[in-house]
């Protein structure tokens, strides 16, 4: 499930033709980094894993589309955010990833 989340994202950035394609890239590598990071929380902690994808899809989602909604893109990225919130110590580079996601997000959302 969670690498098919993750494959629905990646295709979803790969064709979008409006994004710049520095941004695109940033946004691929990070997934691929979120990608690991989430399989390795799921040997441990599944639900949460699959919980952090379906957030980052969805907040991927309405960054991407072609008409934003702020508020819908703000909670999807806060929700995104919080579903990391804990592993801080036990998995830093998931929550640093996560983190960066959610700015560059954020700020396709502008």
């Amino acid at each position: 499930m969670i690498d098919d989340t993750i494959a629905k994202i990646e295709g979803r950035l790969q064709q979008i033709n409006s994004m710049k394609e520095e941004n695109k890239t940033q946004l691929l590598n990070l997934l691929s980094t979120l990608k690991l990071e989430i399989e390795e929380l799921a040997k441990t902690e599944g639900k949460h894993a699959e919980s952090i994808a379906g957030f980052t899809s969805i907040s991927t989602h309405e960054a991407t589309r072609q008409d934003k909604d702020p508020q819908h893109l703000k909670h999807s990225i806060d929700e995104l955010a919080s579903s990391v919130e804990g592993f801080e110590v036990s998995h830093p580079t998931l929550v640093g990833t996560v983190n960066a996601l959610c700015v560059m997000l954020s700020n396709l959302g502008i």
